[in-house]
């Protein structure tokens, strides 16, 4: 795909949505359901991932720890959001990967210190390029994806999240 190809894709997209803006709210959904043991069982969309316990909270590493699918999930957005927009700004990109990592102190996790929070300390992007872009280009491909990455952005400007339940009679 290259510049024009990529704008042609999403001008008419970009157009309703000036004209139309409610037409760009699209609700995104996932469903989990619990499965033996301790797993959730879910289903992606295109392949069913069984998630479970980190090892280093008594699991037996054969779930999917979620996060290392939340590391996952911010290296997939990065990383199509990155070819999007060297695509869409002609900046030339032969290969590049997108990596994460993210500490956790488990103590948080299993409740042995409440001073220390629950959740990644902090997690690390690294993008390997391999292009001949200059600085300039570099800088903006860069901020650009920051700037369009939904699942960067949602971690550095945390979502209101509404928790509800029901319970369904035997």
């Amino acid at each position: 795909m290259n510049a024009d190809e990529i704008r042609y894709l999403q001008a008419p997209l970009k157009e309703r949505y000036r004209a139309r803006p409610g037409t760009a709210l699209v609700t995104l959904r996932a469903e989990g359901r619990i499965g033996e043991g301790v797993t959730c069982k879910l289903e992606t969309g295109k392949a069913l991932v069984e998630a479970g316990l980190h090892p280093a909270t008594g699991g037996d590493g054969l779930g999917a720890c979620s996060g290392d699918m939340l590391l996952e999930a911010l290296v997939a957005c990065a990383g199509v959001t990155l070819r999007a927009v060297a695509t869409a700004l002609d900046i030339p990109l032969r290969d590049a990967t997108v990596r994460a990592e993210g500490d956790l102190d488990f103590r948080g996790t299993l409740g042995v210190s409440k001073d220390v929070a629950v959740g990644f300390q902090r997690i690390r992007l690294h993008f390997d390029l391999d292009t001949d872009a200059n600085e300039e280009q570099l800088t903006t491909l860069l901020r650009v994806t920051e700037r369009y990455c939904v699942v960067y952005q949602t971690l550095i400007r945390p979502s209101k999240i509404e928790i509800a339940h029901c319970v369904t009679p035997r």
